[in-house]
């Protein structure tokens, strides 16, 4: 298996299933996934906030409040190319990364467009979509059985589709996060458990967050250290801090929030926490090899 930090262009982009899990596992905790708003405006005229997070270094790219329907350009800035990208697949053709989105569970606080539903699952899939984070937005209320809920759902419409899920933060129901919510998730059908990383959501310790990768690889599962508390708009600093914490944890993903300007982590926030967490010549080859996305060898 070819690491993911190796591949790149449609080698990297066209990756799904186990196939990408298995790509992520051999990077052995260097894979860095930037979550963008999708209809965030562009911080950078003429440019897509999603091309921009991909500029400085992510390997993943997951789209929040994204409408999973593949006939439309997904985010802000790309309305002028011909063709536009459409859906998943053309975002990940143009980015040279896997794309996926974040899914809600089915509650009256979610707008429906958003909700992790089999008809969202379904047609997410159909778009391209790499894979699916079944969490929560702030404020809505959502409950780690809401969750299990919507894993069942989402992976009895789209098996094909890898799906990770858990809390980011409390998203307004506080509840305890530890070994039981992770196999409570992983047991229903979670190919991956989201792991709050230490000093993000109050109360969760290094010793707390190992536990729960352990659980989540033990089983088989990915284990995927969030930023979702607005630190993803802290100091590179701070960010550097996050990074070595996910790495002590022992992480496999790194996720990075999009809090920090419109819609998307900063972007040197985002360049620190990956030197931190894989070195200067992992960064630097990610974000060199970005061009090769729409090499053909045609001139």
């Amino acid at each position: 298996m070819t690491r993911l930090l190796n591949r790149s262009g449609p080698a990297l982009s066209s990756l799904r299933g186990p196939e990408l899990t298995d790509a992520i596992r051999a990077s052995e905790g260097r894979t860095v996934l930037a979550e963008v708003v999708a209809g965030a405006p562009a911080l950078l005229n003429d440019t897509s906030n999603a091309e921009l997070v991909a500029a400085f270094g992510a390997d993943l790219i997951c789209l929040n409040l994204a409408e999973p329907g593949a006939g439309r350009v997904l985010v802000e800035g790309l309305e002028g190319l011909d063709p536009p990208p459409l859906g998943f697949s053309g975002l990940a053709g143009l980015l040279g990364r896997p794309v996926g989105l974040n899914l809600e569970p089915e509650i009256d606080s979610v707008p429906t467009a958003f909700r992790a539903s089999a008809a969202n699952a379904v047609a997410a899939e159909a778009a391209g979509a790499a894979f699916v984070m079944v969490t929560a937005n702030p404020g809505r209320g959502a409950t780690i059985e809401d969750l299990e809920s919507a894993v069942r759902t989402v992976k009895g419409a789209a098996e094909g589709m890898l799906c990770w899920a858990g809390k980011m933060h409390h998203a307004g129901a506080e509840e305890p996060l530890g070994r039981k919510s992770v196999a409570r998730l992983v047991a229903a059908g979670a190919q991956g458990a989201l792991v709050p990383v230490p000093g993000t959501v109050p109360g969760i310790s290094e010793g707390l967050a190992a536990g729960m990768v352990e659980e989540a690889r033990s089983a088989g599962a990915l284990a995927i250290g969030t930023i979702a508390t607005s630190q993803e708009g802290a100091d590179s600093h701070t960010l550097r801090q996050l990074a070595l914490c996910a790495k002590r944890i022992g992480v496999d993903v790194h996720h990075i929030g999009d809090a920090g300007f419109s819609g998307l982590a900063s972007p040197e926030s985002l360049y620190a926490y990956s030197v931190a967490a894989r070195g200067i010549r992992h960064t630097w080859n990610r974000m060199a090899r970005g061009t090769r996305a729409s090499w053909t060898g045609k001139e």
